[in-house]
């Protein structure tokens, strides 16, 4: 199929970062078209936190779904539409991939349960361990068994959908990639952040994060760039989206 011909893939945008990331970053969108190595033609962003109202699922050859600064377990009127629309698009076998706030919308919207993390933030540059179930699994599978991501949240996924699957988790958090269907799949961490953004979100956030009792200057020493956390994305990308 030519690229005049393909369907578009569709960023779910969910929210947008903080001013002063966005602008010297670009929003998530921006930031995941650029990382997953996108033109503009490629994608229709959809601003599902503005009100922007997605079409069919047919319509489109994948789904990413971004971060955001709101909250899952606020159960907002576009979060639970977007919820419902994901129901649909994984029974038309929609490939999707979540990050982030996208990674526990999807849990949510199959069953699973997502809140506050009990052991409070996760943030930084932080290694990722591959478990035994990612071995052949086609995205994740040829990575490291420990590589390094970009993560900041609050909440997580702490139960699973019924009959998803774990292929990664950190120190912190067990469920840092899932895996619903051979078409679904989500992160915890920010495959489309590079340590320049990271940089900027520990400085913006410095005074909050140092009352929670974390070294900022030590964070921002280990920040280290991340290029297999962005292969998840390229990779994602590459098998559901460009050969569709």
């Amino acid at each position: 199929m030519s690229q005049a011909t393909r369907r578009p893939i569709v960023i779910i945008q969910t929210g947008l970062p903080p001013d002063a990331i966005q602008t010297r970053h670009g929003g998530f969108a921006q930031m995941i078209r650029d990382a997953a190595g996108l033109s503009d033609a490629e994608v229709r962003v959809v601003a599902v936190h503005e009100g922007e109202t997605l079409e069919a699922p047919g319509q489109y050859c994948a789904a990413l779904i971004t971060g955001s600064p709101a909250m899952v377990t606020d159960g907002a009127d576009w979060s639970e539409r977007t919820a419902a629309w994901i129901r649909d698009a994984v029974d038309a076998k929609l490939p999707i991939l979540g990050i982030c706030y996208g990674h526990q919308l999807i849990a949510h919207a199959l069953g699973g349960t997502v809140g506050y993390h009990p052991l409070g933030r996760e943030v930084g540059t932080q290694p990722v361990e591959l478990l035994a179930a990612a071995q052949n699994d086609p995205i994740v599978g040829h990575l490291p068994p420990t590589f390094f991501a970009h993560l900041i949240h609050q909440q997580s996924v702490l139960q699973l959908p019924p009959g998803a699957q774990v292929l990664a988790r950190s120190s912190h958090d067990p469920h840092q990639i899932v895996r619903y269907a051979d078409h679904v799949l989500s992160t915890q961490y920010h495959p489309e952040f590079c340590t320049g953004v990271m940089t900027t979100y520990l400085n913006h956030y410095e005074p909050k994060l140092g009352a929670e009792g974390f070294d900022v200057p030590t964070l921002r020493a280990e920040l280290q760039p991340t290029p297999h956390a962005q292969q998840m994305l390229q990779g994602f990308v590459q098998r559901y989206a460009m050969a569709a």
